[in-house]
């Protein structure tokens, strides 16, 4: 990496100093993979390669913009869909037709629904499937498990106990600018946890009205835990939402819980169903989202036509070529190389996650540093790598051969340094990367 430009990372100095925390997405600042180093900016991107801002070349086996894009960056089909509706306009004074074929498409796929509204982001969906269920149930209190967000009515659980998203989101997060007067309105329980949940039960009884949930995250859906959830909300009158907008469309089309026999009352999804062009969707029982119209609900830019065109394209082409059954295979198969890899080199590297998102655990105490050492020495193999894989359909097994003979030289070389008891911080051209959510200056 040493010899070649790199104009993104002083781009991101500058970015710093005028964007507050440098840029939109906490997951996508610099200082998360290889402060100094990274190259933080593209200027292009194709299936899983993207081109720096000194066109510098790199193929992407990290964060794939953020699990957005598991048909591969700028897919062809998808442009097409894409550019011909800008082409006879993205806006106009009346609503685009693709709206309700989104929403009967959903419908289709997912029966238990008759009912569906739209946004561009997760976290604006995850707050309007909140409200929706407040409004339907017309109780405050919201019990959680996972992550969903950064609005109000979710941060607001830190102004009750600082800690109480270290578990489930990121450590040190500061409710600040949220309202005090939210205190005590939304609670935590863990994931597998249904005594927690049934705490939350008792010591909040009619004024709890709503369990939000991610169906899962770091492995496959624990059906029991989901069930006993929503045996206990149906006896509470309490309604179930499912965010699946990480775990939608990973291992099927749609949503996950579609595996199951178990439906909510609301789900939302987002981030894979517009393959990497803004569009959210919140699901739901057809009386259940009627309690919309008793609340004020509505943006402008949610009625634009490009999110909507992405996601149809995206849905006609996950349900024709069986998408996530392709990415679990490719999946499987990588896990598996990594595993002989990690046998080869004796490196010591926990793999979690589903197979179509593997999830690596660095040993011991110094693994956030293990962690930065990997990611800079992958980046001058010409990867973005970090201890995340969100495979897509253009990660092909050539393309995998690189990655896993690229990963064999850094492992032996990251135990090599344990084994000589090397001060990994030393190796790193820089500070190592966080853990969570910092200050930037």
């Amino acid at each position: 990496m040493s010899s070649k430009s790199n104009s993104g990372a002083e781009l991101w100095q500058k970015a710093k100093k005028i964007i507050p925390g440098g840029n939109q997405l906490l997951s996508k600042r610099a200082e998360m993979f290889l402060p100094d180093q990274w190259p933080a900016y593209y200027k292009k991107s194709k299936g899983c390669e993207v081109w720096d801002l000194d066109d510098n070349h790199y193929y992407d086996f990290s964060i794939m913009g953020i699990g957005t894009s598991s048909l591969g960056y700028a897919n062809d089909e998808i442009n097409d869909a894409v550019i011909s509706s800008i082409s006879n306009g993205s806006m106009s004074s009346l609503n685009c037709h693709e709206e309700v074929e989104l929403a009967e498409k959903l419908i289709e796929i997912h029966p238990w629904a008759g009912a569906v509204r739209f946004t561009r982001t997760g976290g604006e969906s995850c707050a309007l499937a909140v409200r929706i269920a407040r409004a339907y149930s017309k109780k405050d209190v919201v019990a959680f498990c996972g992550y969903h967000g950064w609005h109000d009515w979710y941060l607001a659980t830190n102004i009750t106990d600082a800690e109480n998203l270290d578990e489930q989101l990121l450590p040190g997060l500061r409710p600040a600018g949220v309202p005090k007067q939210l205190q005590n309105t939304v609670v935590p329980f863990k994931e597998g946890d249904i005594d927690g949940f049934k705490a939350i039960i008792d010591a909040h009884g009619d004024n709890l009205g709503v369990v939000m949930m991610e169906v899962f995250r770091h492995g496959l859906p624990d059906i029991a835990f989901l069930q006993a959830v929503k045996d206990l909300a149906i006896e509470h009158n309490i309604v179930v939402i499912f965010d699946e907008i990480s775990s939608g469309f990973r291992l099927n089309t749609g949503a996950s819980h579609l595996l199951t026999s178990i439906e909510p009352d609301i789900c939302v999804l987002g981030k894979a169903l517009g393959n990497g062009h803004p569009i959210g969707a919140i699901i739901g029982r057809s009386e259940v989202m009627d309690a919309a119209q008793q609340s004020f609900i509505s943006s402008s830019y949610w009625t634009e036509r490009v999110g909507f065109t992405a996601a149809l394209k995206t849905l006609e082409i996950f349900q024709r070529d069986d998408i996530p059954k392709r990415l679990n295979e490719t999946g499987a198969r990588l896990k598996s190389r990594i595993e002989e890899v990690v046998t080869q080199t004796g490196f010591n590297l926990k793999i979690i996650g589903i197979d179509s998102v593997p999830i690596f655990i660095f040993p011991g105490d110094h693994a956030l540093a293990l962690k930065t050492l990997f990611t800079q020495e992958m980046l001058r193999r010409g990867f973005l790598a970090s201890n995340v894989i969100y495979l897509s359909i253009a990660h092909t097994d050539q393309l995998c051969d690189k990655y896993i003979d690229a990963m064999r030289e850094v492992f032996y070389f990251l135990q090599a340094s344990l084994d000589s008891n090397v001060d990994i911080e030393s190796l790193i051209n820089g500070p190592v990367c966080h853990s969570g959510f910092q200050r930037l200056n």
